[in-house]
């Protein structure tokens, strides 16, 4: 059984093995890779003429490989094509330190009101408001990232055009340097 979730790393690479799905039959391509973001954060807050403010900080974002999510066809499992679908975990390494940038500045200095009678129901607040806050910037960069993989997708013809995969290739070596 594939793992549950699989972080991008400098020296893990995928394998077949990996890909835990059933091929969708009604799927052009080969075979197809899941990768999203997943997000971690602090909530702080300050007191201000008696007013709860809380504030975010110290965002960071994982790029995670979904095993149980991603299929290949195995009769087209070759290692031209795993080396594109690692692509697409690469591509979303490569877009997450912009992308953890963008959503830190969407955040960033902003103080909240924290409602609640006491100061525990004011940090319960604080942290499910910063959930909602955050996971909806991370839906909007992860929409982004779909973009990006299917523009992978359409430059490199699913990887069968040789060239154009290539300058992706070269763009993805640079992450393990």
């Amino acid at each position: 059984m594939p793992l549950e979730t699989i972080p991008w790393s400098k020296t893990a690479f995928l394998g077949w093995s990996d890909f835990g799905a059933e091929p969708n039959p009604a799927a052009f391509e080969d075979a197809s890779s899941t990768v999203k973001y997943r997000i971690t954060w602090v909530v702080n807050s300050e007191s201000v003429e008696n007013k709860v403010r809380f504030f975010i900080e110290d965002i960071r974002l994982v790029a995670e490989f979904f095993p149980w999510l991603s299929w290949v066809r195995r009769m087209y499992a070759t290692p031209g094509l795993l080396k594109h679908e690692q692509g697409h975990f690469d591509l979303a390494e490569l877009l997450r330190k912009d992308i953890t940038a963008k959503i830190r500045d969407a955040v960033n200095q902003k103080r909240y009101p924290a409602r609640g009678k006491d100061a525990e129901q004011q940090k319960q607040f604080a942290r499910e408001r910063s959930a909602l806050l955050l996971s909806g910037e991370l839906k909007k960069w992860q929409a982004y990232l779909e973009e990006k993989q299917s523009e992978y997708d359409s430059r490199t013809s699913f990887g069968h055009d040789a060239k154009a995969q290539s300058v992706y290739d070269r763009q993805f070596s640079r992450l393990r340097d």
